[in-house]
C-alpha cells in the first residue's frame, strides 16, 4: 500500500468534525455571559429553556407530519394540494397562516417540503409572512391587552402582509433570486424536505415498512437537530434583548408620530422586538400614554415576523436574497399596516 493509500485509509476511519456556525455561536454567548455577567447567565438559561417548552408542542407536530408524510410517500399529496393557480394559491396560504396557530419556527419543516416538493415560493412567502403574527391564543391575548379592534386589525394585517408579500414575490418570480430559495444542502434531506420526488405508492401505515420507518427515524432526528440548534441560538438572542435593550428606551424611540413615527417603530421593531406576549402590553402602556395606534401596530407586525426566532429560522433555510427579501417585505407590510390602522382609528 502507497504512503497516499495509507494517509487515505487513516483519513476515512478519523472521527469527522464539522465547524457549526450556530452551536459555537451559542457556546461563546454562554461562555461570555458566564465570565461578564454571572447574574444574566441563570436568567438566559431559565427564558431559553421556557421558550423552547413553549414551541415544543408546535414544533414536534410540525417535525412529526414532516416526517410521516415523506416515509408514507403522503408528501405527493401534499404538493398536489398546493397544485393550481398561484394566485388561489397565495390567497389561500395567507389566509392559512394567518389563522394557524403554528409560529414560523414550527412551520420550518412543512416550508421546506413543500419548497423542495416545487410549490412555488409566493405561495410559501405568504404563509411563511403571516403565520408568526396571530394564532389564537394570541388573538385574546391582544383583546385583553389593546381591544377587540386592534386584535381584528392585527388579524386583517396578518392575512394582509402575506398578501402582499406573496404577490411582490410572484411580481418578481422570473428573477434569478428566487429561482431555487433553499440553501445548499436543505433539499436534499435536511429538515423535512427530500430531494427526490417520491414515486412509491402511498402507505398510510407506514410502520409495517423497515425503511419506510427508518425514513421516519432518520427525518426526525435530522429536522430536530437542525432546527434546535438555530432556535436554541434565537432565544438566547431573545434574552438578552430584553435584558440589555431596557423598554424606557424602545418608548422614547416609538415618541413620534405621524408617517415618519410609524416608519421608525416598524424600524425599532426589526431588532428590539422583546417577543409577542412581552411586547403586548408595553405597547397598551404607551398606546394608553398618548402613542399612535398606528405606530404600535407597525411595531407589532415588524417584530412580530423579524423577531430573533422567526428570523433565524428564515436565515437558516433559505438563501441571503430570500432572507433578505423577506424582511423588507415585513418592514413595508408594518408601516402600511400601521398607515392604514392609523386612519381608520
Amino acid at each position: 500500500m502507497s504512503r497516499a493509500e495509507v494517509i487515505s485509509t487513516i483519513r476515512q476511519r478519523l472521527p469527522s468534525f464539522s465547524f457549526d456556525g450556530a452551536w459555537t455561536a451559542t457556546g461563546l454567548i454562554l461562555l461570555a455571559l458566564a465570565l461578564f455577567d454571572a447574574k444574566q447567565f441563570p436568567a438566559s438559561i431559565e427564558f431559553l429553556l421556557t421558550q423552547i417548552i413553549h414551541v415544543l408542542p408546535f414544533l414536534a407536530l410540525a417535525i412529526g407530519l414532516a416526517a410521516y408524510a415523506k416515509a408514507s410517500s403522503a408528501d405527493r399529496l401534499i404538493a398536489h394540494a398546493f397544485s393550481g393557480h398561484v394566485v388561489l394559491m397565495i390567497i389561500m396560504a395567507a389566509l392559512l397562516g394567518g389563522l394557524s396557530p403554528f409560529c414560523s419556527c414550527g412551520v420550518i419543516p412543512l416550508i421546506a417540503a413543500l419548497l423542495t416538493m416545487g410549490v412555488p415560493l409566493p405561495a410559501v412567502m405568504a404563509f411563511w409572512l403571516s403565520s408568526p403574527l396571530m394564532d389564537p391564543s394570541m388573538f385574546f391575548l391582544t383583546v385583553g391587552t389593546l381591544g377587540l379592534t386592534f386584535a381584528l386589525a392585527k388579524t386583517a394585517a396578518a392575512v394582509g402582509v402575506g398578501l402582499m408579500g406573496g404577490f411582490a414575490v410572484l411580481a418578481l418570480g422570473r428573477s434569478a433570486v428566487f429561482a431555487n430559495p433553499l440553501k445548499p444542502g436543505i433539499g436534499d434531506g435536511g429538515c423535512g424536505a427530500s430531494a427526490v420526488r417520491e414515486t412509491k405508492p402511498i402507505h398510510w401505515k407506514f410502520w409495517h415498512e423497515k425503511d419506510r420507518s427508518l425514513a421516519f427515524v432518520q427525518e426526525l432526528s435530522r429536522s430536530f437537530l437542525f432546527l434546535s440548534k438555530w432556535l436554541v441560538l434565537a432565544f438566547l438572542l431573545e434574552s438578552l434583548m430584553i435584558a440589555y435593550v431596557p423598554g424606557e428606551w424602545i418608548a422614547q424611540s416609538l415618541g413620534h408620530s405621524g408617517i415618519g413615527g410609524i416608519a421608525i417603530a416598524a424600524l425599532v421593531g426589526v431588532p428590539a422586538y422583546l417577543n409577542g406576549y412581552a411586547a403586548l402590553p408595553l405597547m397598551s402602556g404607551l398606546v394608553d400614554a398618548g402613542m399612535d395606534p398606528g405606530a404600535a401596530m407597525a411595531f407589532l407586525i415588524a417584530g412580530g415576523v423579524s423577531s430573533f426566532p422567526a428570523a433565524i429560522a428564515v436565515f437558516a433555510l433559505v438563501k441571503l436574497p430570500v432572507f433578505l427579501s423577506y424582511l423588507l417585505l415585513a418592514f413595508a407590510g408594518a408601516v402600511l399596516s400601521g398607515a392604514l390602522f392609523s386612519l381608520i382609528v
